[in-house]
């Protein structure tokens, strides 16, 4: 949905701006393309800047427990230094690179529950003012899609994904927090696994595949695991059903795992996730996995309801917050 909102620091009569995003989903490390209409108000004026910014949906634990905010993990300046004239329409293309490590929205055109935003800020006269903030779709990168597919072949489903503020250890991690993809365990681990937490570190030259295992109680040795792989983001010619269910063999033994460049490592080679705050609930649907992958299940239209009151909350607690 495009929002257009007057310009209120501003004052009465001044620019407004809405900004138009090209209809396909974006790709982690991939172009975001669109348009900023401006439209002029009741005098001439000069735009300094526009400047857009990512901004994301992510939980974090604190003293006071758990709590949701928004982080800004992007920004881009995209033009300035001309003047829009009284009642003018003035569009600014743009084309800006996402973040590689950006967290994936949807899968198989089903909203995951992860809630992006891109925020459209104006300089103008020495005011700044957040005019326009939009929802941002990302899609996965080929490789990413292929693990997931992988998964749900081998009968893991989905249960929901969320943005975790943090950092995990001996990672490349660039950005502040990371994406959590929350699956049931299939059939044949069930018996071991509670659950598995997939995390994607994308890179300009490879994927890093984070799976973290939710190990039944009793068992032994005892707690969690978690270890890595990583992988080249080219998906064609590779048997990934084969591939994942080795690394959730090995992940469920709790041996460290030979990664795609065949070292061997140790459990404190793989570390472990900082700042982490309790898994969420995202979408919290159930899920149906076969040969489409893991895929996004609704029940009596609880995950688009779910979604849909996310993105709303979010957006209107940032426009209360411009305002306050």
């Amino acid at each position: 949905m495009v929002l257009k909102k007057l310009l209120g620091s501003l004052g009465v009569g001044g620019p407004t701006v809405d900004t138009v995003l090209a209809p396909d989903a974006a790709a982690p490390g991939g172009s975001l393309t669109g348009q900023v209409r401006l439209k002029g108000g009741s005098a001439d004026c000069t735009i300094e800047q526009i400047t857009l910014e990512l901004v994301a949906r992510v939980e974090a634990e604190g003293d006071a427990g758990e709590h949701e905010g928004a982080v800004a993990f992007a920004r881009f300046a995209v033009a300035g230094g001309f003047v829009l004239t009284e009642g003018a329409d003035h569009d600014v293309p743009f084309t800006v690179t996402l973040p590689w490590e950006t967290p994936v929205t949807e899968l198989y055109g089903q909203d995951l529950g992860v809630v992006l935003g891109l925020r459209t800020e104006l300089a103008v006269a020495g005011a700044r003012d957040k005019g326009d903030l939009d929802r941002l779709t990302v899609k996965p990168l080929p490789a990413q899609e292929a693990v997931l597919e992988a998964l749900g072949r081998l009968g893991f489903g989905f249960k929901s994904a969320d943005l975790e503020l943090g950092h995990i250890r001996g990672s490349g991690q660039q950005l502040p927090f990371y994406q959590e993809i929350e699956l049931s365990p299939a059939p044949q681990y069930a018996d071991r696994i509670s659950e598995i937490e997939v995390t994607f570190l994308a890179g300009a030259d490879a994927l890093e595949v984070v799976l973290e295992a939710d190990k039944r109680a009793g068992l032994s040795p005892g707690g969690d695991a978690l270890s890595r792989f990583t992988v080249g983001h080219e998906a064609r010619g590779r048997d990934w059903v084969t591939e994942v269910d080795g690394w959730i063999r090995t992940l469920a033994a709790g041996v460290p795992p030979y990664d795609a460049y065949g070292t061997y490592g140790t459990p404190d080679a793989y570390g472990h996730r900082e700042g982490q705050a309790p898994s969420g609930h995202g979408a919290g649907a159930a899920v149906a996995a076969g040969a489409a992958g893991v895929a996004v299940g609704v029940v009596g239209g609880m995950v688009a309801a779910e979604v849909v009151d996310e993105v709303g909350d979010f957006f209107e607690d940032e426009e209360e917050e411009e305002e306050g």
